[in-house]
């Protein structure tokens, strides 16, 4: 006797168990130390040569060779040949995203947290398409303290916060009328404090750089605060860096 209910539920079960197993290769590919390493490494942008990632990893180039492989076959790092030389890199902003979360769940709320991330990056940064780091975080917290944003029970802007905020050159409608969240605290990986995720985010990043508050690298995810930023910031925010 047919009985589709049951098929259909069993199709369901197989696309969860095999989204559980790709879960569960990626978790044990980022959970081998050495690996673990390689990513952490990467995770500044720029891309580096399979005997560099030997060193980082502390391991033999061989043996780096391995869990380069390994990685690239988890869809984690990409690998580009140019000349002799074989550079790797993270996949995509995906990849940084997913390991900046990991680091802040084992860090945990309980631990001390002594930042170690490089200082090019923790200084200002994109993350995903929104600006992250120091700077971010601390206009997350003025905005709040200007009245500009709530965020409880959810992140919005308020109407004196339009207005601030038309003066940049950010229409909230348009921002808010987006196929994507409006707002939201995004944890920050080097601060564990929040900055603005989603459509404000992006919109505050692009001011940034449309204003030349910051410069953007071209081969990593590390902004440079201007001097024009730095009086900006003072001017219009209150924020001295």
């Amino acid at each position: 006797m047919v009985q589709p209910e049951r098929f259909v539920y069993d199709q369901s079960m197989d696309v969860e168990y095999s989204a559980e197993k790709a879960v569960s290769r990626i978790a044990a590919a980022i959970g081998e130390p050495a690996r673990a390493r390689i990513l952490y490494c990467l995770l500044d942008g720029h891309a580096r040569t399979s005997t560099e990632l030997a060193l980082v990893a502390e391991v033999a180039p061989s043996t780096a060779s391995v869990h380069l492989a390994h990685l690239k076959d988890r869809g984690l790092i990409r690998v580009l040949a140019q000349g002799k030389h074989r550079y790797y890199s993270l996949e995509g902003a995906h990849t940084a995203a997913a390991l900046e979360a990991l680091m802040v769940v084992a860090v945990g709320p309980d631990n001390h947290f002594v930042p170690n991330t490089p200082q090019r990056l923790r200084a200002a940064r994109t993350c995903y398409d929104h600006l992250a780091g120091t700077i971010a975080v601390m206009l997350h917290d003025r905005f709040e303290r200007l009245g500009w944003l709530t965020t409880t029970p959810s992140y919005d802007v308020t109407s004196e916060g339009t207005r601030a905020l038309a003066a940049l050159g950010i229409d909230i409608d348009s921002t808010r009328a987006l196929r994507r969240r409006f707002a939201f605290g995004c944890v920050d990986w080097s601060e564990r404090k929040p900055h603005i995720g989603g459509a404000l985010g992006a919109a505050l990043l692009k001011v940034a750089l449309k204003r030349k508050w910051v410069s953007q690298d071209l081969d990593s995810r590390a902004l440079r605060l201007t001097r024009t930023g730095c009086r900006e910031l003072q001017a219009r925010f209150g924020i001295r860096l």
